[in-house]
């Protein structure tokens, strides 16, 4: 892959993260500078009736344009002209119908948190992607954070993880149900440790804080400690079978979106996305689960 001819396109500059990567991919002396392609092409989007969402369209944009980006007026314009997606529409509801547009140029893409806001959505997403043969890939930036790299990697930690408490910032915002606004942090978290098979899901939650509680069909447990209450920090505990671990994901220099993005690179070069389909499928399945147990006490199966 050359930098220099790889064009990545834009789907949506309502979130920061557009200009985030753009910064990252198109300025080689960025300190966190990832190689391998450049931001050429870009679609505003925006949800107006997501105040996120609209309120911050216009400043984006104007970030992406002093880069020398394009600016046009629909993703299909957007995907007739890259080789590669990034989706970071902010608005998990369109998601969907933004993926819909593009499928049939079959880039391959990366659709940001949350990929859908149900499991339904994310379902239809993936059926049309094999139907289009196009490499796909959705995450949180945190599931690659370096210190819960350095932590599943470490050589000293050979003993089986028997669980892992994730905490972090819980904010709630009514057009992304329950956690899929800010809880899927550190669900990414939770399952980049303990993998698939996650059985059932109970919540216990107050006015200010959430504990979700997941039971994987090997007997591991996570549980989540979401807080509504300041700014918070994400963390977690890493449980093995001889010790436990700290995992202080704020304490690497390395931001994730840099993490991330290297990933997100490298399934553009290779069309081989780093996670698997079948555990993004339960990640959306285990925050909808979670957010019924929200709202009903009571322990939902996956």
């Amino acid at each position: 892959m050359n930098q220099s001819t790889f064009r990545i396109g834009i789907i949506g500059i309502d979130s920061s993260h557009a200009p985030t990567f753009t910064q990252m991919l198109n300025d080689k002396d960025h300190p966190f500078h990832v190689a391998g392609g450049k931001v050429t092409i870009a679609y505003p989007g925006g949800s107006p009736d997501f105040e996120m969402s609209y309120s911050r369209i216009e400043g984006f944009t104007a970030q992406l344009r002093e880069r020398g980006v394009a600016i046009v007026d629909s993703p299909e314009e957007v995907a007739a002209n890259c080789d590669g997606i990034l989706m970071t529409s902010v608005d998990g509801r369109i998601h969907l119908e933004q993926f819909r547009r593009v499928a049939s140029y079959r880039r391959p893409i990366f659709i940001d948190k949350p990929m859908t806001v149900s499991s339904a959505e994310a379902s239809e997403i993936f059926k049309i992607a094999q139907e289009n043969n196009i490499p796909i890939m959705s995450c949180s930036s945190l599931r690659y954070a370096e210190e819960l790299t350095i932590a599943l990697e470490a050589s000293d930690t050979s003993s089986n993880i028997i669980g892992m408490d994730c905490y972090g910032p819980l904010a709630l915002q009514a057009t992304q149900p329950g956690l899929f606004w800010y809880g899927v942090h550190t669900v990414e978290m939770l399952f980049r440790a303990l993998g698939k098979g996650c059985l059932h899901v109970t919540a216990a939650t107050t006015e200010d804080h959430d504990l979700i509680t997941g039971v994987w069909d090997n007997g591991v447990i996570g549980t989540i400690r979401g807080n509504r209450k300041g700014n918070g920090q994400f963390g977690a505990l890493l449980h093995r079978e001889s010790h436990t671990q700290f995992v202080d994901v704020n304490k690497h220099p390395k931001p994730y979106y840099a993490s991330l993005l290297e990933k997100i690179m490298t399934m553009f070069a290779s069309a081989t996305p780093d996670i698997d389909e079948e555990e993004t499928l339960q990640i959306i399945r285990f925050m909808e689960a979670a957010n019924e147990s929200r709202e009903t006490g009571l322990t939902v199966n996956l």
